[in-house]
């Protein structure tokens, strides 16, 4: 596999980094969720605010570095056994099949 050039990764990264950043559903989630957990009988609002987003930040990126860790594992490990690719595809094609069938017969009810 084919490794990105360092100056593909940085564009790719700040691009991703810039559409989180800009994504409007983020504000709503923070307007709408955050202040059900902040109470003005415990110091600044802004500091709670901020120390909620703080924390929902930290678990986010650890979990989606798991997620991304874990996924380039089962890549490497795929990869190497090609066995195990054709297993997998067949699988997720078997999957995707029984899924069609499920919705058009959930149509015809």
């Amino acid at each position: 596999m084919k490794s990105l050039p360092k100056d593909g990764t940085r564009r790719l990264f700040v691009m991703g980094f810039l559409t989180n950043l800009l994504n409007p559903k983020i504000a709503l989630l923070y307007l709408s969720l955050l202040p059900q957990f902040i109470s003005a009988d415990h110091g600044s609002v802004l500091a709670q605010s901020l120390m909620l987003g703080f924390v929902q930040i930290v678990i986010s990126v650890s979990i989606n570095g798991l997620i991304a860790m874990s996924a380039g594992t089962i890549a490497v490990f795929l990869a190497r056994r090609p066995t195990w690719l054709s297993i997998q595809r067949y699988l997720m094609g078997l999957v995707l099949a029984g899924l069609a069938v499920r919705i058009a017969t959930e149509a015809q009810r």
